[in-house]
């Protein structure tokens, strides 16, 4: 047992508790695999608000209707760059997965390739896809809007979504560079967290009834966006570049106008949540092994910059998380009392 409440699993128990709750769901096998997929990945580098803790809401939305159990997913190409994926109102990892592979396959061919998702829901952390890009040696954005919870700035209601923007680039010989973040100064799940842990927030992330900011979890109404109370216009920007491309790009729902994901009697209605891909072939450019050699030496001169007295190493994106992931798969994936209980620990 952790001080904070949090219990510390082996991965390859959580994991296989986590499919089987999802599949005596009724989930089918793809989307099963899809969604343990990415919450692993959250879990493993430290994203738990994104990570295994979601299973049981997952669950419950299988069991009420809004989430398909059996989706038949659909693509279609609409130019020589680009496609829509229908996801069939089922598990959003899995519409998002096939994005990717998708995207994949036209970048192949034209270098580019922009994929959006329809009729989707909920996918996790927008890292997970971006990976799994990277893997397969192209440089890959995935991001999604989702329900209204982030303030404006100066504003005193919610509008934007958390509306993540992640990107990923293959490394030689290394897992790859990756930038996986909200727009908002923390994910609404976060809070969730706190609350299970009964623990208090950092300043300047949460806002009350009021828009005033507030480190009490329990009375948290709405998030502020990146740069908190002083600089969150720009993380309000961000935010909106993620409504721009994965609900307006792909004709789906508006942050607004989104059927909050807790919270509501309306657990049999789909959302038709959009999302966006976008995949990039290094070898369409400057060809991928000179891609290769320039990422190895802008990360050992980004690594190897002068630090600020005191500070801790320079990291490039990633860093922190594939250090992370080696401690979880040494010493367990850590998870808070609710999720501990719906998985029987």
């Amino acid at each position: 047992m952790r001080d904070d409440n949090q219990i510390l699993v082996p991965v390859d128990d959580l994991r296989r508790r986590v499919l089987a709750a999802l599949s005596d769901a009724g989930a089918s096998e793809e989307s099963t695999s899809a969604a343990v997929r990415a919450l692993m990945h959250a879990s493993m580098v430290g994203v738990d608000s994104h990570g295994v803790r979601l299973v049981e809401h997952y669950c419950r939305m299988l069991a009420k209707g809004r989430l398909n159990k059996q989706p038949q997913l659909s693509v279609r190409r609409t130019a020589a760059g680009s496609a829509m994926v229908h996801g069939d109102d089922g598990l959003g990892h899995y519409a998002a997965y096939k994005a990717v592979e998708v995207g994949l396959d036209i970048a192949r061919e034209s270098g580019v390739a922009a994929v959006g998702i329809e009729h989707s829901s909920h996918l996790g952390a927008a890292g997970a896809y971006a990976m799994a890009g990277a893997e397969e040696g192209f440089i890959t954005f995935a991001t999604t809007n989702t329900d209204a919870m982030v303030s404006l700035f100066d504003g005193a209601q919610r509008f934007h979504g958390t509306n993540p923007l992640a990107f990923a680039a293959p490394v030689p010989d290394s897992r790859p560079w990756l930038l996986d973040m909200a727009t908002s100064s923390i994910p609404m799940n976060r809070v969730l967290l706190h609350r299970s842990l009964l623990t208090p927030l950092p300043s300047g992330v949460a806002a009350d009834q009021g828009g005033l900011a507030t480190t009490d979890p329990f009375k948290v109404e709405m998030l502020l966006p990146l740069g908190g109370e002083e600089y969150g216009y720009k993380g309000a920007g961000l935010a909106g570049v993620a409504t721009l491309f994965s609900a307006l790009l792909t004709g789906t729902t508006l942050d607004p106008d989104f059927i909050p994901m807790y919270g509501t009697d309306n657990m049999h209605q789909p959302r038709n949540m959009g999302h966006f891909v976008l995949v990039v072939d290094p070898e369409k450019f400057v060809g991928a092994t000179l891609f290769a050699q320039a990422m190895a030496g802008y990360l050992a001169s980004l690594r190897g910059a002068a630090r600020r007295q005191g500070g801790g190493p320079v990291m490039a994106p990633g860093d922190r998380e594939w250090a992370e992931a080696d401690r979880r798969a040494a010493e367990g994936i850590p998870i808070d009392p609710d999720t501990a209980r719906f998985l029987s620990y």
